[in-house]
Formats: C-alpha cells, structure tokens, sequence
C-alpha cells in the first residue's frame, strides 16, 4: 500500500469512527447518572441493540483470525463453538432470561447472594474477576492488537520493533475503548456495538465475494465452483478425533461452554439484563442466534478460499485471513475494514471493563460499605466507583496484554485453560440455584473448592497423562458438581425451602412467536450442518437426493409450524377483542 492509500485508510478509519461515537453520544447522553442507567441502560434496551451488543460482544480479531485459521490448515469443523451456540441462546431465551427478568438481577452474584450466602457470592465474584482481569481483558487487547499489526504492517509502517509497536497500539486500542464504558455506561456498550455490527457484517459479506472473485479470476461464479468442486474435505464440518473440534464434542462439553458463555456470563448477558422487556430480551437474543449461524459463511469461508488461492504454503494458519484481506479488499474499504476490526475489539474490550466494574462496584464495594456504615450506597457514588475501578483494570490490562506475547503455549492455550477454572462451577451452581429449592450454600462451595483443585490437577499435573479431550472433561466435571450439589441437598437440606423473589420492573409478557422461531434457530443449526456435510458441499460430487430430501423435510418441517403459530396467535388475538 503506498503513502496515498496508507493516508486515506487513516483518513477513512478515523471518519467512521468518529461517526459510530457521535452517534453513541447522541443516543446515550445523560443515561448514565444512575445505577440502573449505567450498569442496565436503564432497563430500556431494545431488541435491535441487544442483538447488535451480543454479536459484537461475542465476535473479535480472534476469531476473525482464529476460525479463518482454523478452515485454512483443517476444515469446517471449528464452526461448532460458533454454531451451536444458537443453541444456547434458545435457552438463554426461553429458560433463563424470564428467571433473570422477574427477579431483577442486575449481577449474578447478586443472585447467587441471594440464592445461596454472601461468601458463594464473594467467591463467584473472585472467579469472575481474577478471569476477566488476568485474562480475558488483556487476551482481547492482544489479539486485537496481534491483528492489526498483521494486517496492516505497524512495524514497516512505524519503524518500530514488533514488541514495541504491539505496546502502542494495545495501549491506543485500550485508550479509545475504554472511553464508551468508562464514561457511557452500558447503553453507550450497546449502542456503539450495534452500529459496529452492522459493518462487520458488510464486511463479512464482502470479504468471501471479493476472495471468490480473486478465486476466478474475476469471474464470482467460476471462483464458487472451484471452491465446491476442489479440496471439498475442507468444507466438511463434521470433525473426526483428530480435527480441531471433534463432532462429538457438541453433545458433551460443548453444550455445557455455550451455557456458561451465553446464559451465565455476566459480560455477556448484562445487555439482556438491560432489556425494557422480556419479549424485546428474547427477541435480541434469538436474532443474535441466527447471527451465530452466519458466522461460517463470513469468518470460515474467506479461510478456505485462501487455501486454494495460496495452498498449504503459509508460513502459519493464522496468517491467512491477513493475506486474504491484503489482496482482495480493495483500497477504498480498507480504511472502513480497520474501523470494524478496532469496532469489534473495542467491543469485547469495553464490554469485559463495564462489566468487571459492575461486579466489583455492586458486588464488593457495595456490600463492604453498607456493611460499615448500615446504610445504603448512593447511585451517584456506585457510578463514580465504578468509573474508578474500571479505569484501574484497563490500566492494569495495559500492562498485562503486550506480557501474551512471552506466553510459550500460545494466546488459545491460555484462555482454554483458565477459562476452565469459573466456567464449569459457575453454570453449575446457576442450574442447580435456579431449578431447586433444599440445595444449601455448601454445596456451591464445595463444588468451587472441587472444581479448581480438581481442574487444576487435570491441566497442569496430569495433563500428560489425561489424554481425554478437555470438552469431554468438561461434560464429566459438570455430571460430577451437579452431584455433588444435589447429593448436598439431600444430606444437609436448607432448614427452609428457598423462594424466588420476584421483582418485576419491565413487563414479562413473553414474545408469542419465541418458541417456533427457537425451533427454526435449531432447525438452521442442522441444516448447516448438513450443507457442510459429506451430505452436503463436502462431497466430491456436491450435494445429492439425500441432502435434498432432509432439507425440504426441515423446510416443510418449519412452514408447517410457523402456519400453525400465526393461525394460534390470530385466535388469540380475536379471543381478546
């Protein structure tokens, strides 16, 4: 790229986004004064912003890099953490968002304070903390910081070492993020993250049109068939044991991350908390569904069209998606694709510092200064604490991000093992909380206490002696702590039973279409699995009768149930009038 182009990408980054904050500020201004208004939007997101912050909450340089990755040196079968996980959301949706809602939470330490005792509740906030601040904050400044420095060249750019040039720019990253949840709450999260999502999907179509073109020599419909007709063991998502993600690790551990990440993550479902609604919450989160089941065809696609239009040559998996972007965006959008990337790291980013700050304001301020003083703690002073505390992680997580770099074992090994640590209790004891009554707080606390030995034995003393793969210990781990808890509530039951207190302050009419448009989100799960199949574009000869014959099954199978849906709701509307 010559100085001319170097400056207009420069020029057109800054420009959109510019707009996204001016917008955010239009949008946010003077939301953000009470607790409510900074930690929860006020409880006024709708379903479009709620959808817009769980895509980009959820979506980042990792994977932009890691799952175009993944598809250049192996095949389809990664797209199992992102597909499935729609799977996740129809629970979020239909089980646990209604539980959220009419309790109020604003944290889900605050509810398992109340479920259980203040120290289960202080010792979920310890696994939260020490994750989001040791490693998720500063993992995501660094892949994001990794990214742009292979996609655009800093050091040939700058001048500067590697090293040196990854400081800057994880420290120009973190600045510019941490402005949104410093200062604009959790709206201003959520209203940036919409507008940002909007463009990484013009990106994420754009992105495989432009690589099939290249693939055809300018010709879209010849690139489409050399990639369905050569090397078709790279569509195939259907991972055998040896495959980056086994297939039959989506019906075991598997389930049980995407529960974690989807229906107990506090940096995840915050923005569902903020719903004005449960049907706007359970609309925001089934659409961030389908969003999951695009994310093949944009982040996995591009991978392996750079196989074919580079074969295995690479010198690492992680550099095809950078090449990729090199050859075929076209000047005039590359300052528009830096904009999306940084929108999509500032995302994840600001998101974990909001919600970081909001665990410790609410969850270890809050009850350490009521406990001293026997009063409540003003809004005002929880927001400027958290103003405080969230500027603290980001510094520290300046510190932390460029340290990845030293890491021998590599950015996934790390966030893969210590991920491990909270993910697995906590969606334990939340299961277990909500759906029984006896079970006493001890059971949390032993399964903490279980998990962490345990876990940590497994990952850093037998490691090379288990040779299990770690989602299928996930599975076991997960049988094992929901025993335990229950095997506590039948020694040593709660001498009474535990109510849900409900505390409704949004209107919990649930959305009459949520459950046939679960359906038709699960329904596009299996059929995606089949497209990328040996059924399917996997097969050497493409699709046969077969794959034919279950798709119009699943089609048939869907305008059946939605014709039975809006003829029930058409009754039930004329029964009101």
């Amino acid at each position: 790229m010559n100085d001319a182009g170097l400056i207009f990408t420069g020029a057109s980054c800054v420009f959109f986004m510019a707009l996204v904050g001016w917008i955010s500020w239009l949008k946010t201004r003077g939301t953000a004064a009470s607790k409510d208004g900074y930690f929860l939007a006020g409880r006024g997101l709708g379903a479009t912003f709620i959808a817009g912050s769980l895509l980009l909450t959820n979506l980042s340089a990792e994977q932009l890099i890691g799952l175009n990755g993944s598809a250049y040196g192996y095949n389809m079968s990664s797209m199992g953490w992102e597909v499935t996980a729609a799977i996740a959301t129809i629970a979020m949706a239909l089980v646990f968002l209604p539980k959220y809602l009419a309790g109020a939470f604003t944290t889900l330490p605050g509810f398992l304070n109340d479920r259980f005792d203040s120290t289960v509740r202080r010792m979920s906030v310890v696994l939260f903390m020490l994750g989001y601040g040791l490693v998720t904050i500063p993992s995501v400044l660094y892949s994001g910081s990794v990214a742009v420095l292979l996609l655009f060249d800093i050091p040939g750019l700058t001048g500067l070492d590697y090293f040196t040039s990854l400081v800057v720019t994880v420290i120009a990253i973190g600045l510019t993020g941490s402005v949104y949840a410093i200062f604009g709450g959790l709206r201003a999260v959520a209203v940036s993250d919409t507008l940002n999502g909007a463009g990484l999907l013009i990106i994420g179509i754009l992105v495989p049109v432009f690589g099939l073109i290249a693939l055809g020599d300018g010709d879209f419909g010849a690139g489409l068939a050399q990639l369905g007709g050569e090397h078709t063991e790279k569509l195939n998502a259907i991972g055998d044991a040896d495959a980056p993600t086994p297939f039959g690790t989506l019906f075991s551990g598997m389930v049980i991350a995407n529960l974690f990440y989807w229906c107990t993550n506090q940096y995840v479902i915050q923005r569902t908390l903020g719903a004005q609604s449960l049907a706007e919450g359970q609309k925001g989160v089934l659409f961030s569904g389908f969003f999951k089941i695009l994310v093949p065809f944009m982040m996995m696609i591009p991978g392996v069209i750079a196989f074919h239009l580079y074969g295995p040559g690479l010198g690492t998996i992680d550099e095809a998606y950078p090449r990729l972007i090199r050859d075929v965006l076209p000047v005039y959008l590359s300052g528009f694709f830096l904009a999306v990337l940084l929108g999509a790291v500032f995302s994840s980013f600001n998101s974990l510092l909001n919600s970081a700050a909001t665990l410790f304001s609410l969850d270890v301020y809050a009850p350490a200064k009521e406990g001293r003083s026997g009063g409540a703690v003003s809004d005002a002073e929880l927001v400027r604490v958290a103003k405080i505390a969230s500027l603290v992680i980001a510094l520290f997580s300046f510190a932390a991000a460029p340290m990845l770099y030293f890491a021998k074992d590599g950015l996934w090994q790390i966030i893969r093992i210590f991920t491990g640590f909270y993910n697995i209790p906590t969606v334990v004891i939340v299961i277990v909380g909500l759906f029984t009554a006896r079970v006493p707080a001890l059971g949390a606390k032993l399964v903490i206490v279980f998990h962490v030995v345990t876990y940590g034995l497994l990952r850093f003393v037998f490691a090379d002696d288990v040779t299990l793969h770690f989602l299928h210990q996930y599975a076991i781990l997960f049988v094992i702590e929901v025993g335990i808890m229950l095997t506590c509530g039948w020694l040593r039951p709660r001498e009474e039973a535990w109510k849900f207190t409900r505390d409704e302050k949004v209107d919990l009419t649930p959305w009459p279409f949520a459950r046939p448009l679960a359906v038709t989100l699960a329904s596009c799960v299996a059929a995606t699995y089949l497209l990328f199949s040996p059924l399917g574009v996997a097969s050497e000869t493409g699709p046969g009768a077969l794959f034919a014959a279950l798709l119009a099954a699943i089609i048939a199978g869907n305008m059946a149930l939605w014709a039975l849906s809006l003829r029930r709701t058409g009754t039930k509307a004329r029964l009101a009038t």
